[in-house]
């Protein structure tokens, strides 16, 4: 029975933080068994992601002056999951690569924390724009050492670099949001030039 006191004394005086960590992992919960259960095997999004980030990864190469692997152009299907440049084996994107997961673990926390609901309307979005150019750089940056330093490069790289660098910007956004970012720079700014006049 103490522990049942302690808990309510706990969430009388951090009521944000109680609210934040049930809907915090609540909302883990519940996407994770909708994402498994039915998004997963019923629709296409991990599909359509993943061919946004090739088609998007194989644009800034030919942008860059890199001729596109077009093996992998005729061999994938209706949707693709192989990107490659020329001299380089290329890379799988695959479900687990995607950042689907990401966006939902990003939107999650972001719904979680105490706010206003227009303010999480436009940062959920925009967080979620910036996740997927961060793997579009993660997969070129692959590509690239790939091609001039070999595939156990690329596989390091994969498995450590590139993960701390994509988990390193949701924690960056998820910063920005706790700390006002934007809004409380401007807001910070603001005053300053108010207290200077």
């Amino acid at each position: 029975m103490r522990w049942i006191q302690k808990l309510s004394e706990f969430v009388r005086s951090q009521p944000d933080v109680f609210r934040f960590l049930v809907f915090g992992f609540g909302g883990y919960i519940v996407w994770h068994l909708s994402y498994e259960e039915y998004l997963k095997p019923a629709t296409l999004l991990d599909e359509y992601v993943t061919q946004h980030l090739i088609t998007s990864t194989e644009w800034v190469m030919e942008s860059l002056g890199y001729l596109v692997n077009a093996y992998f152009q005729a061999t994938d299907g209706i949707f693709r999951t192989r990107v490659g440049i020329a001299g380089a084996q290329g890379v799988f994107v695959g479900p687990s690569c995607d950042g689907v997961v990401l966006f939902a673990l990003f939107a999650i926390f972001i719904l979680s924390f105490p706010g206003h609901w227009l303010r999480k309307a436009w940062f959920i979005p925009l967080g979620i724009a910036v996740i997927h150019a961060a793997n579009v750089f993660r997969i070129i940056c692959l590509l690239w050492i790939q091609l001039y330093f070999g595939e156990d490069a690329m596989t390091f790289n994969h498995d450590y670099t590139f993960t701390l660098f994509v988990y390193s910007i949701i924690f960056l956004l998820w910063y920005l949001y706790a700390t006002k970012g934007v809004n409380g720079l401007l807001e910070m700014r603001s005053g300053t030039e108010m207290t200077s006049t």
